[in-house]
């Protein structure tokens, strides 16, 4: 059984990188929703037709064993109803992971997508571990978009503008809180005071995940290990084609679109 990694776009492949690199000895199947991306301006509802459709298809097409949902919207708008559904089958979301990597802060600025934001999921899951934090939130809509279509130098003056409310409530850290956002770690970190910490889900989900795996050894003996990943998109576009090639390699790479 393989470990399937769900993402409204090209940015979950940014994660399933550093999973894969952390744990090189599972079978992994990315699935990107390519052709429908962005989720974040979407209805409760879509988010979750179009993420239960993924997480169907992982379970009984790739056979997956695990699933993890990537993307942060999809996280914070259709999780909890899928583990209600799947509760005999694992999935797990990208959220509950980052806000325990804040405790240690006490004013947490929150860059996500507008159905992210709307949710209030990641004030929430971060009170659960940081009762006396201040959050803020800041919706960054065209971050993904143009993640998608492949733009760096463009995404520069956005990052500012989504920013600078951040940087005025005087934050200590600033959660990454879409799994595209990552991309602009290095823009964001030119504008960033370099006594705000950056928290990104690249960096913490894979530690998570090998934890996790420890500790439900149910669920790791049944995982196939051959070290072999396969991409799947719903559109083949040349950005993801570009990205996977760049981060995954060619060898042990099949991208297909569904």
């Amino acid at each position: 059984m393989k470990i399937g990694i769900f993402d409204s776009g090209v940015g979950g492949l940014l994660i399933a990188k550093s999973i894969r690199k952390t744990l090189p000895q599972y079978d992994y199947v990315y699935l990107g929703d390519t052709k429908r991306v962005p989720y974040g301006n979407r209805s409760h509802e879509t988010i979750l037709e179009f993420t239960r459709e993924a997480v169907k298809y992982l379970f009984e097409k790739e056979n997956c064993g695990l699933i993890i949902i990537a993307c942060n919207t999809a996280s914070a708008q259709a999780l909890h109803e899928l583990q209600i559904e799947y509760k005999n089958k694992k999935i797990l979301g990208v959220i509950i992971p980052v806000a325990e990597e804040s405790i240690n802060f006490k004013k947490i600025g929150i860059l996500a997508t507008s159905a992210t934001v709307s949710s209030n999921t990641f004030p929430r899951e971060i009170k659960e571990v940081n009762k006396n934090a201040k959050v803020f939130q800041n919706p960054a809509p065209m971050l993904v978009p143009l993640a998608e279509s492949g733009e760096n130098k463009n995404a520069l003056p956005f990052i500012k503008e989504y920013l600078k409310p951040l940087l005025a409530k005087k934050i200590d850290a600033l959660i990454l809180g879409c799994t595209h956002y990552p991309i602009y770690k290095k823009e964001i970190k030119k504008i960033l005071p370099k006594n705000i910490k950056i928290i990104s889900q690249d960096e913490i989900i894979p530690k998570k995940l090998k934890n996790y795996l420890q500790r439900h050894t149910e669920v790791e003996n049944k995982l196939s290990k051959n070290g072999k990943a396969k991409i799947l998109v719903t559109d083949k576009t040349k950005n993801i084609e570009f990205l996977a090639h760049k981060w995954f390699g060619k060898e042990s790479l099949s991208l297909i679109e569904i």
